[in-house]
């Protein structure tokens, strides 16, 4: 009996020990499957209807906690840009999240996608969009709210996706210890910039050439670019537009589309492949270049030279892919925002 006894024990203690184990791990694992993107979107939001389609998908990502979006910064200089993001977090329940705004910037001009829905009203005179930033003149400065916001994060722990112009980003490495600041804090930059396909000018490369000449030259992290022959081929579906949005009367963003578009056809969707590549690298929507550096060529061209000691990368979407990260784009910005606490830590896998 006392044998029995004994060597019961010591095969509940090793049960025990074993259940520990595991339990200990399994918490490992959630606890770094949990661990959102810590994301700064970089935005010249008007300019295109797809950096709206694009801030959209960043909420339905943060309800599944995938990523945490840290502050929207504006490239576009006009006062309608910082008030239109402001309502559309605010329409998916997040009117909290910091937003800053370039000074002395590029494109100025208005665009109705942003005038239209910012100064809607309805019978009663009250916003049918509510905001807090009336104008962009009560925004921060976007190099400001940069720099405050990145040195309070971790090293190596912020993601960054520049959908628009490299005003912003250069601005801050040329303030005082900006680019220390951005190699200490900054894990990676995604940005939709260039074409790695034709030797043809890129918008948000020409419209701002000595920054983004400046940024390629300069940036001291990781680049990984989605070039304008990638959101050529993953067009946002109108069908979408039409059917996925019926859950509000009201809708900021099947509203901005068809005010930019202006007749019923899909678009293409440059700068969702960015932040979908910033929020989900590892999931294979995407094949990676190998490295080497990016430069500006003859008329603002973007130039790729492979280097094994590059900091930069391109993205390539192959034929059989395209399909897959169309669909899973459409789902994610027609998501209804989040409604209850539970949402939040919900999970879906495409």
């Amino acid at each position: 009996m006392i044998r029995y006894f004994s060597v019961t024990r010591e095969n509940m203690f090793r049960s025990l020990l074993l259940a520990l184990i595991l339990l200990t791990l399994a918490c490992s694992g959630r606890s770094l499957a949990a661990e959102p993107v810590r994301l700064i979107l970089d935005t010249d939001i008007g300019n295109d209807v797809d950096d709206a389609l694009a801030l959209a998908m960043i909420h339905a990502l943060e309800n599944r906690a995938e990523v945490r979006l840290l502050a929207v910064t504006i490239t576009k200089d006009n006062r309608y840009a910082a008030p239109f993001v402001d309502l559309l977090n605010t329409f998916y329940g997040r009117p909290g999240i910091p937003i800053g705004v370039v000074h002395n910037g590029k494109t100025r001009e208005d665009s109705p996608m942003l005038k239209v829905p910012v100064e809607r009203r309805d019978s009663s005179g009250q916003y049918v969009y509510p905001r807090h930033i009336q104008d962009g003149s009560q925004a921060v400065d976007a190099v400001e709210l940069l720099a405050r916001l990145i040195r309070g994060e971790p090293d190596h722990s912020v993601t960054i996706a520049q959908i628009g112009f490299s005003t912003n980003l250069v601005r801050l490495l040329k303030t005082s210890g900006g680019r220390d600041l951005v190699r200490q804090k900054v894990k990676v930059l995604c940005l939709m910039a260039g074409n790695f396909v034709k030797a043809e000018p890129e918008y948000n490369v020409y419209t701002d050439p000595d920054s983004a000449r400046s940024l390629f030259e300069q940036w001291p992290t990781s680049m990984i670019f989605s070039g304008f022959e990638v959101g050529l081929k993953i067009t946002f579906p109108f069908e979408a537009i039409q059917r996925d949005f019926a859950y509000a009367d009201k809708h900021p963003i099947p509203e901005a589309y068809r005010i930019y578009v202006g007749k019923p056809e899909d678009h293409p969707n440059w700068d969702s492949t960015a932040v979908l590549e910033a929020i989900r690298p590892d999931r294979g929507y995407f094949d990676l270049s190998p490295p080497g550096r990016v430069t500006l060529g003859p008329k603002d061209t973007t130039v790729f030279t492979p280097d094994p000691q590059g900091n930069c990368r391109y993205l390539i979407i192959r034929p059989d892919q395209v399909e897959r990260v169309r669909e899973l784009i459409a789902i994610l910005v027609s998501e209804p925002p989040q409604r209850t606490p539970s949402a939040a830590t919900s999970r879906m896998v495409f």
